[in-house]
């Protein structure tokens, strides 16, 4: 397990180091697919405004259905209060909060915060990086919901943009066994592109992204080890665009909170040929982009 230890970014840019990571770190990344930065944001500038922001949207929402609901006293460890008692009234409120967190400033700073401009550099040389639109967001994994949980897949196939591509992953809350680790298998990103099915056959009920399923994929995943990270708030996971990797399923009472975001690479050709055009969030035909992609 690709474990390394980081100082937060703006340690590093007020030193006299001119890079954020060592040879060590880039030499793990590009032989796992992934690595694990610990403590790389400043949780009190940087995340609690985050967690704040959440805290207030729910009590927004508490107060507009008039609902019975006292929150807690504010902290980073109770800023979701009230929210699972929000998800037992009325399942889609739980869609108005999902849509509101991610436009909230200090979330869009950090998803635009030069230090991840500035890793994409370092992970990638002589790439010129940009962030994708519609491709970043704060996830909320509820205890035992299967519906929007992420099987086993690569980025790029629901993302484009660019082949060449780095997804951006920290979570909100301290990710504990029973909170659902996101699942990692080192190395699969060598594997290349993998196909896809569109429909998964034991989960009708997906739809998307969710619901896309990778051609002969217990043969695939088998052939490496997989590793689920404990992480808390403050730490980075970066992931190449073409690991495999699953979202965790949730046992516990509370939700999984977690931010994603996901660079590419404009100078990649495979983005070049296709105009550096999104995926499932840019509402585009899969399959007039990439016909042999995708079997129905």
């Amino acid at each position: 397990m690709t474990l390394l230890k980081a100082h937060s970014h703006t340690a590093h840019t007020s030193s006299h180091t001119t890079t954020l990571l060592t040879p060590t770190q880039v030499e793990s990344f590009h032989r796992d697919g992934y690595l694990l930065l610990h403590d790389f944001y400043d949780v009190k500038n940087e995340i609690e405004p985050i967690h704040k922001h959440i805290y207030q949207i729910i009590g927004l929402l508490i107060e507009k259905y008039r609902l019975p609901i006292q929150q807690q006293p504010f902290s980073s460890t109770t800023f979701d209060s009230g929210y699972q008692q929000l998800i037992a009234y009325n399942r889609a409120i739980g869609g108005e909060v999902y849509d509101a967190v991610k436009q909230i400033p200090a979330y869009i700073r950090l998803v635009s915060n030069q230090s991840h401009e500035k890793l994409f550099s370092e992970l990638r040389s002589a790439s010129l990086p940009g962030v994708a639109a519609g491709g970043y967001g704060i996830r909320i994994d509820n205890p035992g919901e299967e519906k929007f949980r992420a099987a086993w897949h690569q980025e790029y196939p629901a993302q484009f943009r660019s082949l060449d591509g780095i997804v951006y992953w920290s979570p909100l809350v301290t990710v504990t066994q029973d909170l659902g680790p996101v699942e990692i298998c080192p190395g699969s990103h060598k594997v290349g592109l993998v196909r896809v099915h569109t429909k998964d056959p034991e989960n009708p009920n997906k739809t998307g992204a969710y619901a896309l399923r990778l051609e002969n994929e217990q043969q695939l995943i088998q052939q490496f080890p997989s590793v689920q990270p404990l992480t808390k708030p403050g730490d980075l996971v970066l992931m190449d665009f073409l690991t495999l990797h699953r979202s965790g399923t949730n046992t516990s009472s509370r939700s999984r909170w977690s931010m994603q975001s996901r660079l590419f690479n404009f100078a990649d050709p495979t983005g070049m040929k296709i105009k550096w055009i999104g995926g499932f969030a840019a509402g585009t035909d899969l399959k007039a982009v990439y016909p042999d992609l995708y079997i129905d």
